[in-house]
């Protein structure tokens, strides 16, 4: 039997997700949470068999997770599922030890199946990010802008495109404002933006979900 814990902010979907592991015999899921800091203590202290995390969710961000998961359980498979196929921002995910990358809107027979492949220590992905995935994991010159972010800087400017104040990003992230402001700076810098406005501008138009 997999057992399987998912973290999502939307009891609506969870007990959808229970719903469709329930329609199996070899899936079962026994643990949901709704944010990062309580799915990171859990995932970390309990034994599981596959993590479904949310891209986006209150607290810890989720690459965090994902790499400190990765770093202390290096074979526990996590499935992470978005609203958006992103295959920037999938690469990322799997880059930081992410065993999939999954949309919200799949069939359930594929959320059944990616469970499963993750479980057998394979890795699961849409064939618009497999070409990708598949063809370099090194840069390209025609990823977008802000591909040359690290992990941290990243969270902070996709909190700062989606209109949150710098002291909303730092109780989000338990970052003092300097920091965050420091982040910020460096972001502007490495993207050529002269102010947040700009920075909203592009993370609107490039669609970027974090």
């Amino acid at each position: 039997m997999i057992r399987v814990i998912i973290a999502d902010d939307h009891a609506m979907f969870r007990e959808g997700i229970k719903l469709i592991c329930s329609t199996t015999d070899d899936i079962v899921l026994v643990g949901e949470e709704d944010n990062g800091d309580s799915i990171l203590q859990r995932v970390l202290h309990e034994e599981w068999d596959v993590v479904l995390l949310d891209i986006s969710m209150p607290g810890k961000s989720s690459l965090e997770i994902v790499k400190r998961v990765h770093s202390q359980k290096p074979r526990l498979p996590i499935l992470i599922l978005t609203m958006h196929d992103n295959d920037i921002l999938a690469l990322r995910f799997l880059k930081a030890g992410a065993a999939g990358f999954l949309t919200k809107d799949s069939n359930p027979s594929v959320l059944l199946d990616a469970i499963r492949e993750v479980f057998a220590q394979k890795r699961y992905f849409s064939k618009e990010v497999s070409n990708l995935v598949l063809g370099s994991w090194d840069a390209d010159p025609d990823l977008p802008q802000h591909s040359i972010l690290s992990d941290r800087e990243f969270t902070v400017f996709c909190q700062i495109g989606s209109g949150k104040a710098v002291s909303k990003i730092a109780d989000s992230l338990s970052l003092s404002p300097q920091t965050v402001s420091t982040y910020r700076s460096r972001i502007m810098k490495k993207m050529k933006f002269k102010n947040n406005s700009e920075l909203m501008r592009y993370f609107i138009n490039h669609n970027i979900q974090e």
